[in-house]
Parts: structure tokens; sequence; C-alpha cells
């Protein structure tokens, strides 16, 4: 199993990002994907998660209304949407993979992505 993300990069505060996580080895369709973010010296973090079918999503309060989860089945891609950026938005961030269910916390993870990193100049 591998998920690949992309996107990341140097924004200024107020910009925007869009992150994509292309998965393989795994069928798409029964895993429920979510983003997860780690800065420097903190826990890694939940920050949003949508279901198998893309007709469910959830996020985390620090995220809601600036970022937005999406996935093309067809495409085996989850994507995050990221608007207004801030500089604690930068930070590691992690798509990851959970069987049957939207990934709202570490635990119910069985796969990250290997990580992008997202950088917000002030």
């Amino acid at each position: 199993v591998q998920l690949q993300a992309s996107g990341g990069g140097l924004v200024e505060a107020g910009g925007s990002l869009r992150l994509s996580c292309t998965a393989s080895g795994l069928t798409f369709t029964v895993y429920g994907m979510g983003w997860f973010r780690q800065a420097p010296g903190k826990e890694r973090e939940f920050l949003a998660a949508i279901n198998q079918i893309g007709g469910s999503t959830a996020y985390a309060n620090s995220v809601k209304g600036r970022f937005t989860i999406s996935r093309d089945n067809a495409k085996n891609t989850v994507y995050l949407q990221m608007n207004s950026l801030k500089s604690e938005d930068t930070a590691v961030y992690y798509c990851a993979a959970s069987l049957r269910r939207a990934p709202s916390t570490r635990e119910l993870v069985a796969y990250w992505g290997q990580g992008t990193q997202v950088t917000v100049s002030s």
C-alpha cells in the first residue's frame, strides 16, 4: 500500500494550496480517507476526513470553513483544498486511510502517506 501526497510548498499568509494524495495497492472505494498534520514539537493532529463514497465529511474546528476535503474514486485520489492560510498552518501534512470509516483519529488510521511540507509565511 502506498499513499503518495503532493502539493505542499511555501505560500504567503492568506493564500491557498491544494494537496493531493493518490493511493495504490488497496481498494480505494472501501477506505475512508483523511488528512492530519504535525508541526515541530507537536503531536500529529486530525484535520479532515471523508467517507468511502464522499458523502460525509468531518473537520477539526481549527480548519472548518477554510479547508475542504474531497475525493475522486475514479483517480484513487483525495484532496485537501486549503484557503486563507495562516502561519500556524505550517506543518507536515499527512494523508491517511482507514478501512470502511472516515479516519477522524490517529487510532483509526491503517495507512499513512509520507507527508508533504506546507510553510506559510507571515
